[in-house]
């Protein structure tokens, strides 16, 4: 998970570096999302996929309220970190932006369990359909059975 934090830091700021518009406002958000995502996810690393994307999306959209009472923005004016971490101003598109960046993640988690869960076998001294009997046979040992 610290690879894939890393690898969405750096496809943000490369974006960063190539646009300077709309692009670069909203791939940052989702990606921001995708981070936290990650970091959910190296904190819990047996957390379903749905329940990431829950605690992910939702602390995306903490962090974005809590910019309506200014706390982050004071933050932000000390220390660069708490600006890329907290932002500034709360920007009401943004929480439709979180969603973006971590359900295309959770439902590749989803399909990633799925694939890599083995499928349950019926125990090696039992036969399948032990208890059955052949349409021609009148027993279990046969039709000639006496």
């Amino acid at each position: 998970m610290p690879a894939a934090a890393l690898l969405f830091l750096g496809l943000a700021l490369l974006i960063r570096v190539v646009d300077d518009g709309a692009l670069r406002q909203y791939s940052g958000t989702a990606l921001y999302a995708s981070m936290v995502w990650a970091g959910v996810l190296f904190l819990w690393p047996r957390m379903a996929p749905l329940s990431a994307g829950v605690a992910a999306t939702g602390f995306c959209w903490l962090v974005e309220c809590a910019q309506l009472t200014g706390v982050p923005a004071e933050l932000a004016a000390r220390s660069l970190a708490a600006r890329l971490a907290l932002g500034v101003q709360f920007d009401p598109v943004d929480l439709a932006w979180y969603p973006a960046g971590v359900v295309p993640l959770m439902v590749l988690h989803h399909l990633t369990r799925t694939r890599a869960r083995p499928t349950p076998q019926p125990p090696g001294d039992v036969a399948p359909h032990a208890d059955r009997f052949d349409d021609q046979s009148s027993g279990p040992l046969g039709p000639n059975a006496s």
